[in-house]
């Protein structure tokens, strides 16, 4: 059977949507009548995937809670097809919608969980279905999308405390370069073209903002254009593998954001292997998972090493510790994980060292930033105000 999802009238002339299961289209049809919903439009999962091209752009949310959802219902001895079914009828946005139809489908012609999912890389990452297939071989499938569940909560919880740690500065940041604009470009011209007329030299901060002003008025959108295009090709120029390897390399080694680099890859490396591990996933197939996760392209490849050299039987400890962005105590715990033989509880530690340093970093980075936000605002406030008022009192003085 097939996914289909449909866009049909009730009998009261309202217009729903949805997904039902069939062998083509117009069996999916016929079963719309049968439901009393006169269908409009029909169109088979998978193409209305590629005009919808691609997933979702935010699936984080979406995907903790259909996971939680899927470990809910299955502890509670509900067949996983109609497991997928509910989610299906209850998703609220049309995609994932459609990606859940499309596994259903899947797992209704007969393949497993895990297969269906890795169909949907924008919903589920391989993390997911590599950690869902050991879950179907251990018969633990459950268990494994509980932890699931709550690594993809945790990671959004994360996500989304950075990003409202951030909105602050970039307001202000978007706010103050919009004043300082506006002041230079417009009003500054007016209120200080007034002592120009007075045939008397203007202080050198005066001449300097008038120049300024002069500069953004006749040349301002040039620079805008100029930063545009340096945006554009700095963008297309990181697309290329090699470039964006050196600038990757390049910022592990900067000394406040290297260290939120070292620590946000590290934390997504050992939690991603804590969670393989748990899940019986062998190491090698793990190494390989967690370097499609991470997000620097130089870990990538170290990581993409390491896997080498343990298929040929070095240890974890050592195939990764010879990277200095390794943290010595990330290093101390995978090699007391391999000795006691307990190595998925020392990653789940290694991981929560590392979240918390991340965090500790960003809140601290963050409140350091907000004050040095707000001084250089205030600067460029007083340039303002000193290169408007020096002249004023100057002319008091004279008439004084």
């Amino acid at each position: 059977m097939q996914a289909f999802e449909y866009r049909a009238l009730t009998d009261k002339g309202v217009t729903t949507r949805g997904v039902v299961q069939a062998d083509s289209a117009r069996a999916a049809r016929s079963q719309l009548r049968e439901r009393g919903l006169m269908p409009l439009e029909v169109h088979g999962v998978e193409a209305a995937q590629r005009r919808g091209g691609g997933g979702l752009g935010g699936q984080g949310r979406e995907r903790a809670l259909l996971l939680r959802q899927m470990s809910t219902l299955l502890t509670a001895g509900l067949p996983l097809e109609e497991v997928l079914s509910v989610l299906v009828e209850q998703a609220d946005q049309s995609r994932s919608r459609r990606q859940l139809g499309a596994i259903r489908a899947r797992v209704m012609e007969g393949q497993s969980l895990s297969a269906a999912m890795a169909e949907q890389p924008r919903l589920f990452p391989p993390l997911y279905s590599a950690s869902v297939a050991a879950g179907e071989r251990a018969g633990a499938l459950d268990g494994v999308l509980e932890r699931l569940a709550s690594f993809a909560e945790q990671r959004e919880e994360m996500r989304r405390s950075f990003s409202l740690a951030l909105v602050y500065p970039v307001v202000l940041t978007v706010i103050a370069i919009a004043v300082v604009t506006g002041l230079v470009g417009f009003v500054v011209p007016r209120v200080v073209g007034v002592f120009e007329q007075a045939s008397r030299d203007l202080p050198l901060l005066t001449r300097s903002l008038l120049g300024l002003s002069e500069f953004i008025g006749s040349w301002g959108w040039l620079v805008l254009i100029v930063l545009a295009a340096l945006v554009f090709a700095a963008l297309v120029t990181l697309r290329q593998p090699g470039a964006r390897m050196a600038f990757d390399a390049w910022l592990l080694r900067v000394p406040v954001f290297g260290r939120l680099a070292r620590s946000r890859e590290t934390a997504t490396l050992t939690r991603t292997l804590a969670i393989l591990a748990a899940s019986t996933v062998p190491l090698v197939d793990a190494l390989r998972v967690a370097g499609e996760v991470i997000a620097n392209r130089r870990i990538r490849a170290d990581v993409a090493t390491a896997a080498a050299q343990v298929r040929e039987g070095v240890s974890l400890t050592r195939a990764l510790g010879q990277f200095d962005w390794l943290p010595p105590m990330a290093r101390r715990l995978l090699a007391g994980g391999e000795r006691s033989g307990e190595l998925a509880p020392m990653l789940e530690q290694a991981a929560r060292l590392q979240e918390r340093e991340l965090q500790a970093a960003s809140q601290l980075l963050l409140a350091v930033l907000q004050p040095i936000l707000i001084l250089v605002v205030g600067l460029v406030v007083l340039y303002i105000v000193l290169a408007i008022m020096l002249p004023i009192m100057s002319m008091s003085q004279l008439l004084s």
